[in-house]
C-alpha cells in the first residue's frame, strides 16, 4: 500500500457516508407525527351528526313556538274578517229593508195624489146617483172608474146613522135629538175616504147631539 492510498482510506474512516434517504409514504396513509401516533385525517362523521342533532335540538323549540305564533295570528284574522263580513251582510239586510219601505211610501203617496185629484169626480158621480142623472154611457164610464179606485185600495166610508168619529168626520152642523144618546151622523156631504187606515179625506157630515 502506498502512502496516497494510505491517505485515502484514512479520511474515508474520519467522515462516514451520509445515510440514505428516508422514503416517502404513499398518498392516502397515515402520516407519523414525531414521536407519537399517526394523525388521523379521517372526516369526523360522529362529531358532524352530534352538531347536526345539537342544532336541530336548539331550532326545534323555537320553531314550534313560531309556527304556534303564526297559526294564532292566522285564526285571529279570520275571525276579524268574519265579523267584517258578518257586519256588512247586517248593513245590507238594513239597507234592502230601507230601500223597500221607501219604495214602498213612493208608491203609497203617488198613489194618495192621483186618488186625491179623483175626489172631485167621485163627489159627482155621488151626486148624478142620487139625482137619477147615472144612466147609460155615463153610468158605464162612472162604475168603470170606481172599480179602478177600488183597486188601488182606496175605499169609502160615512153614512147615517154611524157614529161621530172626530178623527173621520168633519162636523158642519150640529144639531140635537132625542132619539139618539150618542153624537151621530145626520147627513153625509161629502163621503170620506181612506186607503188601508190612511184616511184620504174625512167625511164631511152634519150631526145629532143627544138632547140634555
Amino acid at each position: 500500500m502506498t502512502a496516497s492510498d494510505e491517505g485515502e482510506t484514512q479520511e474515508t474512516a474520519s467522515h462516514p457516508a451520509a445515510p440514505a434517504p428516508e422514503p416517502q409514504q404513499a398518498p392516502g396513509r397515515h402520516a407519523r407525527r414525531p414521536g407519537g401516533d399517526p394523525e388521523d385525517h379521517a372526516p369526523a362523521h360522529g362529531s358532524g351528526e352530534e352538531a347536526a342533532e345539537t342544532a336541530a335540538s336548539e331550532t326545534d323549540p323555537q320553531g314550534g313556538e313560531s309556527g304556534g305564533d303564526e297559526l294564532a295570528a292566522a285564526q285571529k284574522a279570520l275571525a276579524e274578517r268574519t265579523l267584517d263580513l258578518q257586519r256588512l251582510q247586517a248593513e245590507y239586510l238594513n239597507y234592502k229593508r230601507r230601500v223597500d219601505r221607501d219604495r214602498d211610501l213612493v208608491k203609497q203617496n203617488a198613489v194618495f195624489a192621483v186618488l186625491t185629484n179623483l175626489l172631485p169626480v167621485l163627489d159627482d158621480i155621488d151626486r148624478a146617483r142620487e139625482h137619477g142623472e147615472l144612466e147609460g154611457g155615463f153610468k158605464a164610464v162612472a162604475d168603470a172608474l170606481e172599480r179602478v179606485v177600488s183597486g188601488l185600495g182606496l175605499t169609502k166610508f160615512g153614512a147615517p146613522g154611524d157614529e161621530f168619529d172626530p178623527n173621520q168626520h168633519e162636523a158642519l152642523m150640529h144639531g140635537h135629538s132625542p132619539d139618539v144618546t150618542t153624537t151621530t151622523v145626520d147627513v153625509v156631504a161629502h163621503a170620506g175616504y181612506r186607503i188601508g187606515d190612511r184616511v184620504v179625506r174625512a167625511a164631511k157630515v152634519t150631526v145629532l147631539d143627544p138632547e140634555g
